[in-house]
């Protein structure tokens, strides 16, 4: 049992540390989910393997992020920062951008941005994503549906009504 857990992390442990991160949107955070997960699976590792792997653990990881209840030692959120428009192809300007999309990610509820890795990042569709969360695919879509447009609602700046 244990070689073949080993095993399994070993090939697959970075895959699964980045699914937790985009579900996450922390890499420290993910990595406490990953674990938190595999120690529970190591007790059923006999009969996880003997099924499917990375379905179950995947679905383990959506699950508990949903779920989780953890206390964090630090409640703090950066605040806004003013706008800077550099030139293009300037490293910070990409870094800036990759900051602000984690932080609409972060808008989201845990429900919705996990439809959301699960159909972008991982390519599932509805029916594989209503399986993870024990829902029906019209509640898939109904999640997405809602992420998206709250996702679409802060990328597009309000206008004043002004003409």
């Amino acid at each position: 049992m244990r070689s073949g857990f080993e095993e399994y992390v070993r090939a697959r442990g970075d895959g699964l540390r980045r699914f937790a991160y985009l579900l996450c949107g922390d890499r420290h955070l993910g990595e406490d989910l990953v674990q938190e997960v595999l120690v529970k699976a190591y007790r059923r590792w006999n009969r996880i393997e003997a099924d499917e792997p990375d379905h179950y653990l995947r679905t383990a990881l959506v699950r508990s992020h949903i779920s989780w209840l953890r206390l964090r030692s630090s409640r703090e959120k950066p605040g806004a920062v003013a706008e800077d428009r550099p030139g293009a192809g300037d490293l910070a300007a990409e870094q800036a951008t990759r900051d602000d999309l984690w932080r609409r990610l972060g808008l989201l509820s845990r429900t919705q941005r996990a439809v959301l890795v699960l159909r972008y990042y991982e390519d599932l569709d509805d029916r594989q994503i209503a399986e993870i969360l024990r829902c029906s695919p019209p509640t898939v879509r109904v999640h997405a549906s809602r992420g998206l447009s709250r996702l679409r609602a802060e990328l597009i700046p309000e206008t004043s009504g002004a003409s």
